[in-house]
């Protein structure tokens, strides 16, 4: 790592407030209709970003549907605590995947790198269905959005190797006045 990242990491906050958006239709209906549901992918976000000290502000559950993911999107970054958005699902490439077109207009600034580190990272672990991952991060208003796939193992790799290791460092820069 250079010496400019070390120290742009050392100065970033280390300790941030996460709004976590689940994207999936089946549960979305199973919680309207009162039912139970398992979320296995959101508790493993949410207790792991608690386990490192983080804050989770807020959890919903909105379907495959652009408008309600745009609403969820808008209400995180009004909350002016919350520094970074995780979106999980709605990434793949079947029609009913809106989530990574629905966000990315919304991103003032796309980290292009994100995505592609997501897709090496899971070529080493499963080959070339890799490709057909989806992942994007950018930043708006000052926050960290995070776009990932909604499967457990995802989420692992997106938390363990990406997101924790560099969220502060991303909020430290969208932070900074032009």
């Amino acid at each position: 790592m250079s010496q400019s990242s070390r120290r742009h990491k050392a100065e970033a906050p280390t300790q941030l407030s996460f709004t976590v958006i689940m994207c999936s239709t089946s549960r979305f209906a199973r919680l309207k209709n009162g039912k139970r549901i398992d979320d296995p992918s959101g508790d493993l976000i949410v207790q792991t970003l608690k386990s490192f000290g983080h804050e989770v502000a807020s959890r919903v559950i909105v379907p495959d549907n652009e408008n309600l993911i745009k609403e969820a999107l808008e209400e995180a970054l009004q909350n002016e605590n919350v520094l970074v958005v995780v979106i999980c699902g709605g990434t793949g490439i079947a029609p009913k995947d809106v989530t990574i077109e629905t966000i990315t207009p919304k991103l003032k600034k796309i980290l292009p790198g994100f995505g592609e580190l997501f897709r090496k990272l899971s070529y080493d672990r499963m080959g070339s269905a890799a490709m057909l991952s989806r992942a994007v991060a950018g930043t708006v208003n000052g926050k960290a959005v995070f776009c990932i796939p909604g499967s457990i193992d995802a989420v692992r790799l997106c938390l363990d190797k990406l997101i924790l290791p560099e969220a502060g460092h991303v909020v430290k820069h969208a932070r900074e006045k032009p």
